[in-house]
């Protein structure tokens, strides 16, 4: 659907949805038959807690990708945002310190104070970078009319940077490890330490984004521009201002979970932290329908996407304990590819036309048999070296024992 109406109640699914779900109880039970250690049915609790951290965490800032995306545009800054509010987040606890620590060495009265504000200061500037850089991205696409690819693409690499500048510009003076901040807080040990935190907040800004999409005149204008911007300004939508808030939503929604990020990680690492996160939340987002044309999505779609996604990382995981990072990038970009191929396969029965026409479908035929050869060769080749190191070992064993026993017996 391409209105509100589509998100018109928060749970009951739709058809993609429901497939989603069962998608998902699929892989979990593959991954436990596939699994050695058959850990998703021997530790369902550890293995709901760590899903269910990872989820939320993916999920607060997919949420802001969703409505990027059904307004019509895009943001590939989500994983700096994440590293530059982290960081700000961090920098603002280490000045905040010494500051209530200076106060409170001279004997101030504000010294209690001050040290209870840190914490709090520190969060809402993070909040605040993303606001800032939210701004940023909606004045770029609205009043210089850049695309938002180009516009995003552009603070992807820039704020990036900006983080590194500021986590040198703090830890430099202070003899500190230059390229990350680390946070000795009591408020972000027990978010590190207690997975409610991250799960509360994914709930709480999940119904609140629910609800401006599916109950306000706000969420049927982001959809009526989704559809179709030109008609949308000429029935009176001031199209600027929704993409100001869309955009502003999903750099705050970014830098919450930046915040998160501080506590999950006890630090700030801002070569690092958030990297490729972007694509994370994009795959999401469509995985749980959203179209990147606009004007199409849901949050409980994006809630399973999210799941879905960390319960096909996680089962990789556990699968190949190791090297399965190397896998991460491959599944997420197969995932998404799969996602909107599926969602264009009707479109494209209805229009009749042809999936591999004339020449280039003769090449496209190659190139994909190509690529699906150089994956399974690959991944059949760490196993085969394995297989083969290991038959070798035994193979030179015995020649070895061989060869002493003939030097004995001479």
């Amino acid at each position: 659907m391409s209105s509100a109406s589509g998100n018109a109640r928060f749970w009951p699914l739709r058809a993609n949805e429901l497939m989603l779900l069962a998608a998902i109880g699929v892989v979990v039970v593959l991954a436990n038959f596939l699994d050695k250690n058959h850990g998703y049915f021997r530790q369902p609790v550890e293995s709901i807690h760590e899903i269910a951290r990872y989820t939320a965490l993916l999920g607060i800032y997919s949420l802001g990708a969703t409505v990027v995306i059904i307004c019509g545009g895009i943001d590939l800054s989500v994983g700096s945002m994440i590293a530059l509010s982290a960081t700000v987040c961090g920098s603002l606890l280490i000045i905040g310190h010494e500051w209530a620590k200076m106060l409170a060495d001279s004997g101030s009265g504000f010294a209690s104070t001050a040290a209870a504000l840190v914490v709090p200061i520190a969060i809402l500037g993070a909040i605040f970078s993303g606001f800032v850089v939210g701004t940023f991205h909606a004045w770029l696409i609205s009043a210089l009319r850049l695309p938002p690819f180009i516009a995003t693409l552009a603070t992807l690499v820039g704020l990036r940077s900006l983080a590194r500048i500021i986590c040198d510009g703090v830890t430099l003076p202070r003899g500190l490890v230059r390229t990350q901040i680390n946070v000795n807080d009591p408020f972000f040990d027990y978010i590190n330490a207690h997975i409610w935190v991250q799960v509360a907040t994914f709930g709480v800004l999940a119904a609140i984004t629910w609800f401006i999409l599916s109950r306000t005149v706000l969420g049927r204008h982001l959809y009526a521009i989704g559809g179709n911007e030109q008609a949308a300004r000429l029935s009176g939508i001031k199209a600027d201002n929704i993409k100001w808030f869309a955009y502003a939503f999903a750099a705050i929604t970014a830098s919450i979970a930046g915040v998160l990020f501080v506590g999950n990680e006890i630090g700030a690492s801002p070569v690092n932290q958030g990297r490729g996160y972007e694509l994370n939340a994009i795959a999401a987002a469509v995985v749980g329908g959203c179209s990147l044309i606009g004007g199409v999505g849901t949050v409980a779609g994006t809630i399973l996407g999210c799941v879905f996604l960390r319960v096909v990382i996680d089962s990789v995981a556990r699968i190949i304990p190791s090297g399965a990072d190397m896998y991460e990038g491959l599944i997420v970009g197969a995932v998404v590819v799969v996602a909107v191929t599926f969602s264009q396969l009707q479109q494209l029965w209805n229009s009749g036309q042809e999936l591999f026409p004339g020449k280039l479908g003769v090449v496209s035929i190659g190139a994909m048999a190509l690529l699906i050869w150089s994956f399974a060769a690959a991944s059949f080749g760490m196993l085969a070296g394995t297989l083969i190191g290991g038959g070798t070992a035994v193979v030179l064993g015995a020649i070895k024992g061989a060869e002493m026993i003939r030097a004995r017996r001479a």
